[in-house]
């Protein structure tokens, strides 16, 4: 990777640098294009994933090998599994907690592996994070890794006074790793109490986006219906993305192609596509939040009412964000950091049956005044 880069002539100097690099790295890789249209969301197919052999309970007594491909779901799992523990601040509680709630699923994980194609590898990855000159710092008042504090600038706030974290990186917030995806909002939100956060509230993954966190009431219209509140939120919202007030989806990861005959969605039809997490190093918001478009959509919670805020302790309806890994060829919906989506597979959040898909993943939350472990 090194020496494509080299070759490639590229000098991380400055956020243009980082364009330039993330250009040129998916110039170097990426296929050509076939030409697709472009499609919504849709609901995945109810089916089991493929018989998998029986395989040993997780272990957690090694680093995970990188770059080979896993071949079924429970050696993908076991790979996740060792990167959480190793990489993560996780209680062996909270890891046991995450590990249950994903094997009960047939298909939480990082996409089928017999029809995922990533766009990059891990190590990859670490070599382009490690040219721009990232790594993993702590950033208070947030006291857990891989979070960063968000507050309202608008108002001269700074990061001493934040009352909100946020992951730097889609869950499982790990630098380089494959986002999580399949997970349905329910899922997503229990993942998230059971690592010792929550779901965001939809104003707070948009102003971890737009590099300002406004108050509730100013982000909500409570005391109308959803679609009209949607719409009037629209209608008024500050246009803008995570890395600046002009869109270019190149910035992101979004170069990669969507798997032959995959229609709307299914395990069998549709590989998850996606790039590590922090792969594309000008793909940040101004709080250091990565890949709010691109790499994966997320699930997030959208309160109808005060009391359905999650630092209220309440939950709210669904409500899915951001861009995904083929946006660059099928742009299917604005991407901005404030847009709100228009009823998309909609559900209360703990609805039994609330949307997955394999190109929708989530992150998490956290408030400052909570402890590690409590739910916060």
């Amino acid at each position: 990777m090194a020496k494509r880069l080299a070759l490639l002539g590229i000098t991380l100097v400055a956020t243009c640098g980082l364009s330039a690099l993330a250009l040129a790295y998916r110039a170097a890789v990426a296929p050509a294009p076939p030409r697709v249209a472009a499609a919504a969301p849709r609901a995945v197919a109810v089916e089991a994933p493929p018989p998998q052999a029986a395989d040993p309970p997780p272990a957690h007594d090694s680093p995970p090998v990188d770059d080979t491909p896993p071949r079924t779901l429970p050696e993908q799992r076991r790979a996740l599994f060792r990167s959480m523990a190793a990489e993560l601040d996780l209680s062996e509680a909270q890891l046991a907690a995450v590990e249950a709630l994903v094997e009960a699923s047939a298909y939480i994980g990082q996409g089928n592996p017999a029809i995922s194609r990533y766009g990059m590898k891990r190590s990859e990855c670490r070599a382009v994070r490690a040219a721009a000159g990232l790594s993993v710092v702590p950033h208070p008042p947030c006291d857990r890794r891989n979070m960063v504090p968000v507050f309202d600038t608008s108002r001269g706030e700074t990061a001493a006074d934040a009352r909100l974290c946020i992951d730097q990186f889609e869950f499982p917030d790990i630098p380089c790793e494959y986002p999580v995806v399949y997970a349905s909002a329910r899922e997503a939100a229990q993942l998230c109490a059971a690592s010792g956060k929550r779901l965001c509230d939809a104003h707070e993954w948009e102003g971890a986006c737009a590099g300002s966190l406004r108050p509730p009431e100013e982000d909500y219209v409570f005391a109308q219906p959803r679609p009209y509140a949607t719409w009037l939120h629209n209608k008024a919202r500050e246009v803008r993305w995570a890395y600046g007030p002009r869109k270019d989806h190149a910035l992101c990861a979004t170069g990669t192609l969507k798997t032959p005959g995959c229609a709307g969605g299914g395990w069998y039809q549709c590989g998850t596509n996606t790039y590590p997490a922090g792969a594309f190093p000008a793909c940040v918001s101004p709080f250091g939040v990565y890949d709010q478009h691109g790499n994966a959509a997320e699930h997030m919670n959208l309160p109808l009412k005060p009391e359905e805020l999650g630092s209220a302790g309440g939950t709210g309806a669904t409500e899915m964000k951001g861009s995904w890994f083929a946006f660059l060829r099928e742009e299917a919906h604005e991407d901005d950091c404030r847009w709100r989506a228009k009823d998309w597979h909609p559900s209360r959040l703990m609805a039994e049956d609330s949307h997955r898909n394999y190109h929708l993943g989530f992150r998490c939350c956290g408030d400052v005044s909570a402890r590690a472990g409590d739910g916060g």
